[in-house]
């Protein structure tokens, strides 16, 4: 969900039907593709129609879109995209931001609807519900509701009707009876009622990756090795199958050579009772197909059976092949019975009763099988412990009708672990610190679930903060929307029931869990991934917290080259005039050739136009179009040597300029947030360098370099940021050892970075960073040209 729009596009250029009939071509070929594989078929797994009407789903929608267009009903790029639906209605989205005729909240009644209107007495219709739940009785259960938290939402829309409860319920009928009028004209279109859930309120505190239920689908969609079923089959099956043969085959040689003794008739029907056991046994066990082979031993022994069985004596050849076939295998392995036959035999059964993964994994599914499934949990380790005594005694019924046991203590595989301890609920500190949220990425995905507590903790009512909590969580699945005109996303104080309780927030002390929030969240992005673009998600949650904590910080998103408007909103002036009063005279002002004292003043003369917008992270008032920085643009232009004409490069060189101007929100973070964070600016720095060395190593030898240079570029900003804020010693320090750390990389990488480190060294001495251009070299991420980073250097 975005506060400004990272999916804009330019304006005036019309958002034409060629991306969704591309998505909608790709879209039927996909389904295609699943109903060929499923007719060649043998089975019908529940997976493979559970793909099928995914598949499904996904061309409807693509053809709701189209349809929607073409008959006007949809308009693409505006904030009511949906004709007759307004902005605050969670719409369906697809990829690329385009919304379908239909809103989330609305379709077939939830089977939590048909059974709130079977107690209600009412009829089957979100209208008659809705009217139930304002009369006495109805708003009786919307209070039980309130009180044990025993609810949830998956779209914002089903804590509406809880909130007009509870604001009943404290006396303001006034609100409750504005918030029904805007509610009813959608009443029997829009889910209002809430969820049940038997499920407690989440830890304010706690975050999950996944959940328990996360889990469970993951591992039940785990199959057996085939490999290793293959040869667990061969070992317990035909290995065993073909010591009985070669034993039958035995009883009639002298010598060493078969057929040496006439066999009897007593011999003859115990071949016959053997081959019936070889056909069951081949019916049963199809993993293996060495058996079939008639070259292989096995298939000689079997075929010169079958022969015998029938009355046919063996000619020449076949009589030679069974003796070779017996000979070679007592060679190999000795007699059956024999000491160095049953020492053979003994360790490969040990080695097939090992436990595979699956089995593991089967056991690991039933301990998660009496857990909640929606929510994740607190402890994972008695979960993937080793396999205890009791289980040990337990023995598992396998599809072949043989059963198996997990010897005690039988550690839980790596792989098996981590599918489990995703889904454990601690505080976000304890994720990042056992290595569980990988990538900044990630941390964006867990910020929400704090954010909705911390916004919620400026309301002093228990029920209302429970409300709050959960209607956020739930507005922050919604989807961005393709917008253009520089329009800005829906935010959850726009939602009518926010706004109907938004009289009774407290003060200071509601904006005191906000502000330590954006701290924590701050610092702990910044010192867990130094070197790191800070993902839109995550700074959309920054700016969430900033608002509720009343703080003044501008945080930017990064805008994508493709469909980059040509202009910035005046957040981002206002994020580089925080940059400007950290960053003026130091390092990072020299090395990208900045002057700060001019931007401060561009800020200041922007500031003091008329008809500007309130704080930075605000949404322009209704009706009201977002003004643009043209101060701004202009400044970042001229520094891009960007001049007229469009491209995708010439946009990305102007937004670099723009992240590099602002610092992409870190000098935000330091200034109006007060970040600090706890290994040093030092240690961050050559953290961020590692980064650069990792990033630029992957340029060798790849044929589309472009994005990973500036990923190197994106991290080298961070290293020349960390060092402009060390003390002189330390800054100088860390400078000197930079040349050391590029060398314990890939030569090559040290003489890519080479002109960099050059560049880096002659502004920390007070110049310009290419001021010796044959030595110096500005490292930036975007041009129009080949980059210097890209050719191979010599080493």
């Amino acid at each position: 969900m975005d506060d400004d729009a990272d999916q804009q596009h330019p304006t005036g250029a019309g958002i034409s039907a060629h991306y969704p009939q591309r998505q909608l071509a790709l879209a039927l070929a996909f389904l295609t593709s699943t109903v060929h594989a499923d007719d060649n078929s043998d089975t019908d797994s529940h997976a493979d129609a559970e793909t099928r009407r995914s598949a499904e789903a996904r061309v409807a929608r693509w053809r709701a879109v189209l349809a929607g267009i073409a008959d006007g009903r949809l308009a693409i790029g505006s904030r009511t995209p949906v004709a007759g639906l307004p902005a605050w209605v969670t719409p369906e989205v697809v990829r690329g931001g385009f919304a379908t005729s239909a809103a989330s909240a609305e379709g077939p009644l939830q089977p939590y609807e048909h059974e709130a209107a079977a107690l209600a007495g009412v009829a089957a219709e979100r209208g008659a519900l809705f009217a139930y739940c304002l009369t006495e009785p109805g708003l009786s259960r919307l209070y039980d509701l309130l009180d044990s938290g025993g609810y949830e939402a998956a779209v914002p829309e089903e804590a509406a009707l809880l909130t007009v409860a509870w604001l009943a319920r404290a006396g303001d009928a006034a609100g409750a009876l504005e918030l029904v009028d805007v509610l009813e004209p959608f009443a029997d279109r829009l889910r209002f009622t809430p969820r049940p859930s038997a499920l407690p309120a989440p830890d304010a505190e706690a975050v999950h990756r996944r959940t328990v239920g996360d889990a469970v689908t993951t591992l039940t969609g785990r199959r057996p090795n085939a490999a290793v079923e293959a040869q667990r089959e061969a070992l317990t099956v035909w290995q065993p199958f073909g010591d009985q043969l070669l034993a039958h085959w035995l009883e009639t040689a002298e010598a060493g050579r078969v057929l040496e003794r006439t066999p009897d008739s007593a011999w003859t029907e115990r071949g016959a009772v053997l081959l019936r056991r070889y056909e069951e046994l081949a019916a049963a066990h199809t993993r293996c197909t060495k058996h079939r082979d008639p070259k292989e031993n096995l298939g000689i022994l079997r075929g010169a059976l079958a022969e015998t069985a029938a009355g046919r004596p063996l000619d020449a050849r076949r009589l030679g092949l069974l003796r070779h076939a017996v000979a070679s295998m007592v060679r190999r392995r000795g007699r059956p019975g024999s000491d160095r036959h049953t020492e053979l035999r003994t360790r490969q059964a040990v080695q097939a009763a090992q436990p595979s993964h699956h089995d593991l994994a089967q056991l690991v599914l039933r301990r998660l099988s009496g857990l909640p499934q929606e929510t994740g949990v607190a402890d994972v380790s008695p979960l993937v412990a080793d396999v205890s005594a009791h289980e040990a005694h337990e023995a598992r019924a396998t599809p072949a009708g043989h059963t198996t046991r997990l010897p005690a203590g039988t550690p839980v595989p790596a792989a098996i672990r981590q599918v489990v301890e995703a889904a454990l609920s601690a505080p976000i500190d304890t994720l990042v610190e056992r290595g569980m949220v990988p990538s900044a990425e990630v941390l964006a995905e867990l910020v929400p679930q704090l954010v909705a507590v911390a916004g919620a903790q400026s309301y002093p009512d228990e029920a209302l903060r429970t409300l709050m909590t959960a209607n956020y969580r739930a507005f922050r699945n919604r989807r961005s929307l393709l917008l253009s005109d520089l329009t800005g996303q829906v935010r959850v104080d726009e939602l009518p029931w926010v706004r109907a309780v938004a009289a009774h927030r407290v003060g200071e002390d509601g904006r005191a869990p906000a502000r330590t929030a954006l701290r924590r969240l701050g610092e702990l992005a910044v010192q867990a991934f130094p070197g790191t673009l800070l993902p839109n998600a995550l700074v959309r949650e920054l700016g969430v917290l900033a608002r509720q904590a009343e703080l003044d910080a501008p945080f930017v998103e990064e805008l994508a080259a493709d469909i980059f408007t040509g202009t910035f909103t005046p957040k981002y002036l206002a994020a580089a005039r925080a940059a400007a009063e950290l960053l003026g005279g130091t390092l990072y002002e020299r090395y990208y050739a900045i002057d700060y004292a001019a931007v401060h003043d561009l800020a200041t003369a922007e500031a003091g136009k008329p008809n500007k917008p309130g704080r930075a992270n605000e949404a322009p008032a209704r009706g009201r179009r977002p003004r643009s920085s043209p101060g701004f643009t202009e400044l970042c232009a001229q520094r891009a040597e960007v001049s007229g004409g469009w491209s995708i490069a010439s946009n990305g060189k102007i937004i670099e300029q723009a992240q590099i101007l602002t610092t992409h929100n870190l000098a935000t973070l330091v200034t109006r947030v007060g970040i600090s964070p706890e290994p040093g600016w030092d240690d961050l720095a050559w953290r961020s360098f590692t980064t650069v060395c990792r990033a630029t190593a992957r340029i060798h030898d790849n044929p589309r370099p472009l994005s990973t240079i500036k990923d190197a570029a994106y991290a080298w900003r961070q290293l020349v940021f960390h060092l402009s804020l060390c003390e002189p010693a330390a800054q100088a320090r860390v400078i000197a050892g930079l040349r050391g750390e590029a060398a314990r990389h890939p030569a090559h990488v040290a003489a890519r970075l080479a002109p960099a480190l050059a560049g880096l060294r002659q502004a920390a001495r007070g110049g310009a960073a290419d001021a010796d251009a044959d030595a110096g070299r500005r490292l930036l991420g975007w041009t129009t040209g080949p980059h210097w980073l890209h050719p191979a250097p010599r080493t």
